[in-house]
């Protein structure tokens, strides 16, 4: 059970109800995370915005793989199984895929990259050694591509933390183990 409180349809503002709108017309309900959210409307943009400005930094499949490791690496049980369903159903994510990105991999090497430096990004909390970069750039990742992909495990963290935090029901349909059938 959540651990936040989540807001009746009444007590949401009306700004924070658009939001709401919007996300319900995307994923065809609206997920118990933004309902949370909606309880601050301004936590509720920043989470917004940040998605928003961070779909133009890298391709989809490259910011739905860095979804899962950093959900993943933070063990995140309704951000592994929202962006499992996002990366299968709104991405074109094979099943395959999505457990590699879990691990910090891809069938793709470049994406792979990423993952891995992701990963690192957030079990080294920033610290990442020289070789985690040169890693990274030697599979063509470009110094404002690496801050894109810093920028993309931060904003995944943050949703990570509010959901660990708050134990949000999940909604959708839960994340399988890696290497098991959903």
């Amino acid at each position: 059970m959540s651990r936040l409180s989540v807001p009746s349809p009444d007590e949401v503002a009306a700004d924070a109800q658009r939001i709401l709108d919007k996300v319900g017309a995307q994923f065809g309900f609206v997920p118990n995370m933004f309902k949370t959210l909606a309880s601050n409307p301004t936590v509720l943009d920043i989470v917004m915005t940040l998605n928003s400005k961070s779909s133009a930094v890298l391709d989809a499949k490259t910011r739905h793989t860095i979804a899962l490791a950093v959900s993943q690496a933070n063990g995140c049980d309704y951000c592994l199984a929202m962006h499992t369903y996002g990366s299968s159903q709104l991405g074109g994510m094979s099943s395959d895929d999505i457990d590699l990105a879990r691990a910090g991999s891809s069938i793709d090497p470049k994406r792979a990259a990423a993952a891995q430096f992701a990963q690192r990004v957030v079990e080294s909390r920033g610290q990442v050694s020289d070789a985690d970069l040169a890693a990274v750039r030697s599979a063509g990742y470009t110094d404002p591509q690496i801050l894109a992909i810093v920028t993309l495990a931060v904003q995944f963290l943050l949703t990570n933390f509010i959901n660990n935090v708050n134990q949000t029901d999940v909604d959708i349909p839960a994340a399988s183990s890696v290497g098991t059938p959903a």
